[in-house]
Formats: structure tokens, sequence, C-alpha cells
């Protein structure tokens, strides 16, 4: 399904950053979808070439187009900027302190366009449009999982219903770390490799222990026991242990989960009763950070037995046949 946001939405959310100011009263669009993130600035479009016009995008007058059609309507040649108005276009913003022409204000009206006009400088305007309708239109997710900021890593906890995973988000709550998200992580993708999860709907420091109930974590715990996103780095996935599981040793492979088609590191870790999750969570936040500046515990190991091996072959080579 294709994602989608009302004029109206998009007006209310961006009116205060944008300084938005609509140009046609009771007429905010509310009928009026945008489809598509970006902007276009119709330049060609104005002047009747309409092929390749992406009417679909939120139109952004600069003083430039504004001006030309203030031009076109004094002299009684509006043909193509009518041509322009019945294109089901989302809506127009008009940047600058330039006045528009009220007539075409009243083609707007007409045709139910929505119109907006800013003072806010033009780069100001494209970039936080841009970031608005990214994050809207980003793909997303949504996880059963917990989520929570060890030592600045996102911790994903994943791993079967009663497994633990809230249990131990509230342990490492308690060790002083910040909850981002219980049971259901909403993940959207920013970017081409960043992953940020946040709780599922409108947010609420709430989680569920099992035989407790319900407990309220920004209550408990205060405000520092929270907050709102993080960026997913890495994914811990809690299983029961199995005898006869070949579980990682040395973590020299590095294994990795697929998520909005990123890959991001995974860690499946086998419990059972008296093992220490908690700090073990901890401890691969920290190893994460090394491996980010480039030292990686298990490579430096393996360098390390092959160097040994080396020097004693060559002491083997060395002693050899002396009988001394």
């Amino acid at each position: 399904m294709q994602k989608s946001i009302s004029v109206k939405c998009f007006y209310e959310n961006t009116k205060t950053t944008l300084k938005l100011i609509p140009m046609i009263k009771n007429i905010l669009g509310t009928d009026k979808k945008i489809t598509k993130s970006g902007l276009n600035k119709p330049g060609l479009a104005l002047t009747g070439y309409f092929k390749g016009f992406k009417f679909e995008y939120l139109q952004v007058f600069a003083p430039t187009e504004v001006n030309y059609i203030n031009e076109r309507i004094k002299k009684n040649d509006t043909k193509n900027i009518e041509k322009f108005c019945t294109f089901d276009i989302p809506g127009i913003i008009c940047q600058g302190k330039k006045r528009i022409h009220p007539e075409f204000v009243k083609m707007c009206e007409k045709n139910n366009i929505p119109l907006f006009k800013t003072a806010i400088y033009f780069h100001s305007l494209y970039h936080k449009t841009i970031e608005f309708l990214d994050n809207r239109f980003a793909p997303s997710t949504q996880i059963h999982g917990t989520l929570v900021d060890v030592y600045g890593t996102g911790l994903l906890i994943m791993g079967r219903s009663s497994i633990g995973k809230s249990e131990i988000a509230l342990d490492l709550v308690e060790r002083g770390h910040r909850l981002v998200a219980d049971d259901v992580v909403t993940i959207t993708k920013r970017g081409e490799q960043v992953l940020i999860g946040r709780n599922h709907g409108d947010y609420t420091p709430f989680m569920e222990i099992r035989g407790i109930g319900i407990l309220n974590v920004k209550e408990i715990f205060g405000t520092r026991a929270i907050r709102i996103q993080k960026r997913v780095e890495m994914v811990i996935l809690l299983e029961d242990w199995k005898a006869n599981e070949n579980y990682e040793r040395v973590g020299e492979n590095d294994n990795s989960i697929k998520i909005l088609g990123v890959d991001i590191p995974r860690i499946k870790l086998p419990i059972y009763p008296g093992k220490n999750i908690t700090v073990i969570a901890e401890t691969i936040a920290l190893n994460l950070h090394l491996k980010v500046y480039g030292y990686n515990a298990a490579k430096e190991f393996n360098k390390l037995l092959i160097n040994k091996m080396k020097k004693q072959k060559k002491l083997n080579s060395y002693l050899s046949n002396d009988y001394e």
C-alpha cells in the first residue's frame, strides 16, 4: 500500500518550522494527499513544457517563478499557467517576500490547490521539508522485541514470547541504561544503512513484567531511564539452551540479520538459569564499540595463536637433531 500524508497534516506539523501561511481561507486541501517525498521547482512547466512534470510532488515557487507568473497575468497571457493548475497538484509553497498576483490565487482556489507562503530562505525551506517528508515516507516495519540504549549502543533484544526480554531490559535500566521500546518496536530506515527504532505508536514508558504486570519505567527510575528513539546497532537473539547446538565460541564469524534490507550484526545467545544475560549484554555493547574503532578481539586472538605457532615451528626447526 502506497504511503501518503494529507496536506492538512503536513501543514499542521510544519507550520511552525516552515512558517507557512495559507493564502486561501478554509482550503487546506483536506482531500489532497502528498504521495511523494520531495519538492519540485516547476520552472519549465509554467512556460508550457509539461513533459516529465512531477505534478505529484509539492511545488515550490521561488521569487523567480512568482515574478514570471505576475508578468504573464499582467500581459493577459495565462494559458500555460491555467493548464498548470489543472494538474492534480497536492500543494504549492511560495517562498520569499514577493507577493503573488491575486488572479493566480483564484486559479488555485478554483482547482482546489492548497497555496501557502513563507518568508524563510529557500535552502532552509527545502531541507526542512525534505527531512519531514523523508521521515514520513521512509520504509518501516514492526518487530516483536525490546530496544534498549546500552552505553550509547542500540541493542534490539529478540526471542520467543516470555523468554525474558523485558526482564533483561528492566535489569539494564536498573543499572543505568535507557529503555526505548518494549514488546513492539517500530523500525524506520533512514539513509542507506541506518535503522531507527522507537516505540510503536505514541511513546509510552510502560513495560510488562510477567507475574508483576504493567510498570511505568519513567515514574520508577526517572526520565534518565527512557529515550524516545535510538539507532538499532546490534540484535541479541535469545534462545533456550540446546545441548546439541553449535554456538559461536570465538566470535570471528560475523553473523547478521537483515532488517529493511540493512544487515545488522546479530548474536545468538543461549540462556539457562544462573546465566547473567545483563552483564553479557553490556559487554556486547562495549565490544561493538571496540569493533567500530577498529579493534576485533577474536581476530587479535587468532593472530596471537598464528604468531605463537610460527615461533614454535621456528624453534622446533632450530632444535631438530640437536641432542646436546
